[in-house]
């Protein structure tokens, strides 16, 4: 009896011994995959002179900043709009929008500016914009409970700000990290891609934190994430910061003077001084952001109003791509909540599919759309940014034309996709376009107008998308669809007869100044080396 119960325990500790070996193995196995991704990753991230020249870790950073915003929006998406009889959710989220949009309008003007007198500490703001999000989680967190809707709204929409604002640091800073080997389509390309992969990979793990331990937990986790980023953020290289740049009294008036004014080729008065164009490559990008930048900006070492960017002085080239991207965001947020009611209101039938199946289907073709336009985005070398943008809208206008007549779940997701590709696509031209287009010194302001501008278009298209669900009936669909269709496509006649007006009058002050016969007048009549994407 003693030998068999011996017997026994070192039976039972042989099974431990065998157990905690093959979990340590398993362990292991983990931790070199683990390792073996993070080298795979930071080897895509630092490739082509990224890792030398910061934007790498500049990848890096928004990856986690992309992350953390996901997992901000499906913890507040199960308290803003499921679990909520359909009518109720569409006051909550009709609600949230117009909190989202009014805010912006106001606050607009000031974000950029403030950004740009801040240009040499940029590694700090993005950094605060990233420690003041994981606080505002942590009250979100306590707020969930008890449904406080004074707390959340309110600390939803600081994230919402923050976020812009942290996006328009990023992007003012793209051309202090850009190698000598990628173009600014290229690197905002692979910024948007990693930062897509990482919010697609966070989604689903939000989804399982939403369902057990809750939401609350989920922003906790979140806020970790964001104070972790921000301590990476304050370790960005040091060029990061644009240096203060500092011109006498007389020379400031000087150019403050002059900024209002449209220099003769047609480009914005914050373009670089004697920068009025390049070629469409990699030494224009770094001959006008380098050079140009740093000699200075005509608009941007002005003081008073050459300081503050509206779309009625960014210049024609980035108005034009600033209106072509709106109308993509329009398409964008009339989309989701079209959609996603139409669903709701079973509007969207004959698959016999669940809703939450559709739902799922829905939004699994808007992020392959966007995976998609951010691999497209990479291989646009050369193009002209502003071409990009019109095409992008001229393809959704298109696509979203043709589901109208063929409305199905299927024709919906295809959609869907062609709207993410767009939007994605688009946003990456514009940020090239203005990064190109205006100097150092009021970048910040402009891409500040860029996105609240782009919240707006978004938030106007979501609450026409609102109220065309309230449609019933199998052509609720189709009819919805037509509607922004008509619009998509009046929006492309107008861009697209502004550009030829511009071209043409460019032509003829060509023409005007260089006479039929010159150099100059030739390529003013193609695509001069002066001014090569108009």
């Amino acid at each position: 009896m003693a030998d068999a119960g011996r017997g026994a325990v070192r039976a039972g500790r042989s099974a431990a011994r065998n157990t905690a070996g093959a979990g340590r193995s398993v362990a292991r196995g983990t931790a070199r995959a683990g390792r073996g991704v993070g080298r795979a990753t930071r080897k895509l991230t630092h490739a082509q002179g990224a890792g030398r020249t910061g934007l790498g870790r500049l990848i890096e950073l928004t990856a986690a900043h992309s992350a953390g915003d996901a997992l901000i929006t499906v913890g507040l998406a199960g308290t803003l709009l499921f679990g909520l009889p359909v009518d109720q959710a569409r006051g909550q989220v009709a609600l949230y929008l117009l909190i989202t949009m009014v805010p912006f309008a106001v606050v607009a003007p000031f974000v950029g500016p403030v950004l740009d007198r801040f240009r040499s500490g940029r590694r700090y703001v993005m950094a605060g914009t990233l420690f003041a999000r994981g606080l505002l989680c942590w009250a979100m967190a306590a707020a969930i409970g008890p449904a406080d809707g004074l707390t959340l709204f309110p600390a939803a929409l600081a994230v919402l700000v923050l976020s812009k604002a942290y996006n328009v640091s990023r992007a003012a800073i793209m051309p202090s990290v850009l190698p000598a080997d990628i173009t600014l389509v290229t690197a905002n390309a692979r910024v948007a891609l990693f930062s897509l992969v990482s919010a697609a990979l966070a989604a689903p793990v939000a989804v399982g934190l939403t369902a057990w331990p809750g939401a609350a937990w989920l922003l906790r986790v979140t806020m970790v994430i964001f104070l972790v980023a921000g301590v990476a953020a304050v370790r960005l290289p040091r060029h990061v910061d644009a240096p203060d740049l500092g011109l006498d009294d007389e020379a400031a008036e000087e150019i403050a003077d002059g900024a209002a004014s449209e220099p003769p080729d047609g480009r914005a008065a914050g373009h670089p001084e004697g920068q009025a164009g390049g070629p469409p490559d990699d030494d224009g990008d770094r001959a006008r952001l380098r050079g140009g930048d740093q000699g200075g900006s005509r608009a941007g070492r002005g003081r008073g109003r050459a300081r503050w960017r509206t779309l009625l002085n960014v210049g024609p080239v980035v108005s034009e791509a600033m209106q072509a991207n709106a109308a993509i965001r329009v398409l964008s947020g009339f989309l989701i909540f079209f959609l996603l009611f139409l669903v709701q209101d079973g509007n969207l039938r004959g698959t016999g599919l669940p809703e939450q199946v559709m739902i799922a289907i829905l939004a699994g073709g808007a992020g392959a759309g966007g995976l998609l336009g951010a691999a497209v985005a990479s291989w646009t070398r050369g193009r002209s940014p502003q071409l990009i943008a019109l095409i992008a809208l001229a393809f959704s206008t298109v696509a979203v034309g043709a589901a109208a007549f063929f409305f199905s779940l299927w024709t919906a997701v295809g959609v869907a996709l062609v709207a993410g590709l767009a939007q994605e696509i688009g946003k990456l031209a514009l940020d090239a376009t203005v990064q190109r287009e205006i100097g150092e010194e009021v970048r910040s302001s402009t891409f500040g107008v860029v996105e609240a501008l782009l919240q707006i278009a978004w938030v106007g298209g979501g609450l026409a998308g609102l109220m065309l669900s309230l449609l019933s009936g199998p052509s609720a669909g189709p009819v919805g669809l037509a509607v922004v269709t008509a619009a998509l496509a009046a929006a492309l006649l107008w861009l697209v007869l502004t550009r030829r007006r511009r071209l043409r009058a460019h032509t003829e002050r060509v023409l005007a100044e260089h006479g039929p016969g010159s150099p100059g007048a030739k390529l003013g009549t193609t695509k001069p080396l002066t001014d090569p994407h108009h």
